[in-house]
């Protein structure tokens, strides 16, 4: 298989990949974090290539103890402590970030906007009242005066944290350890995840793996709303894909050929979707994720006989 290589909205394995320096590529911190071992429709309208009850802050815990790291995570109090915050620990080293609201981020161009969705950053300094931060959305030592990148970083608008203004700092290696031993580590996840592990609180109506597919499929049967055909075409398919094809990539360096192979196929399908998407075509799309729906199942269980 040719491994993809490329842009794609990977903004927490890039974050990491940044403060841990050489300890893993973001393509394997990607698989480390879990994300692409499924998919949930959450609240039944809400299509993401990722498991059923994951977020990117649960991924990126993992990935960090995966690879033999350790951080101080910090969240919570008022704007004023957490640019407090944010200025001690900035001054002792690079800061992982978020999640930020990217549509409070206004050095992007076509901000401010309500549909920005969440977002990491590694802030590198706070140079008076400007915050000095690698944006890894395309923007390297990108700025924002202290007020407006607080504003971001409330992450008013992301359901998946309890608490705003949420940052990692501190980050050191407490073992050495290989991105291929942390891959072998992170497998028994990879089939919990697949297996729909249930233990993480979601919102009322989420779907899961295939039950999520085609229920997403029976919606582009009925032809699918503005919103959810934007979402997918712009940001849900292109990361969907991409983790798919690093896990191929990532389960064949292991020697899992055939998991390796169902996950190929999974990348494929789901690269497949973006240009019905674009078109309109729904009935092409619903059957290609009719397709993609069995396929969780079989990596799970390639996973299982592949490790026994």
């Amino acid at each position: 298989m040719t491994h993809y290589i490329g842009s794609g909205p990977y903004c927490y394995a890039n974050s990491l990949a940044m403060v841990l320096g050489d300890a893993a590529p973001p393509a394997v911190i990607e698989v480390l974090t879990g994300s692409p071992f499924g998919f949930e429709l959450i609240g039944g309208t809400l299509p993401l290539f990722d498991p059923y009850g994951w977020d990117p802050d649960l991924g990126l815990d993992a990935a960090i103890a995966l690879l033999g790291a350790h951080c101080e995570r910090t969240a919570g109090g008022t704007a004023e402590e957490a640019e407090e915050r944010l200025r001690e620990a900035s001054a002792r080293g690079p800061v992982l970030v978020g999640p930020v609201d990217m549509g409070l981020l206004l050095h992007q161009p076509g901000t401010p906007t309500a549909d920005g969705g969440d977002h990491f950053v590694v802030v590198v300094e706070i140079d008076g009242g400007t915050v000095v931060f690698h944006d890894p959305h395309g923007h390297p030592y990108a700025t924002l005066p202290v007020a407006d990148f607080l504003a971001a970083w409330e992450a008013k608008a992301i359901g998946y944290v309890d608490a705003p203004y949420v940052m990692r700092a501190g980050f050191a290696r407490e073992r050495q350890v290989t991105p291929e031993e942390a891959l072998r580590r992170s497998l028994p996840d990879a089939q919990r995840w697949l297996a729909g592990r249930g233990d993480r609180p979601v919102p009322p109506g989420t779907l899961g793996g295939a039950a999520g597919v085609e229920a997403l499929a029976a919606q582009a049967d009925g032809g699918l709303d503005t919103g959810t055909r934007g979402f997918m075409a712009h940001f849900a398919v292109r990361v969907g894909a991409r983790r798919l094809a690093d896990a191929a990539h990532c389960l064949e360096s292991l020697g899992l050929s055939g998991a390796a192979a169902v996950a190929a196929g999974q990348s494929r399908l789901v690269g497949s979707l973006q240009h019905p998407l674009v078109t309109g075509e729904d009935q092409a799309l619903a059957g290609l994720l009719r397709q993609l729906a069995p396929t969780y199942e079989r990596l799970r269980t390639a996973l299982v006989s592949e490790t026994r």
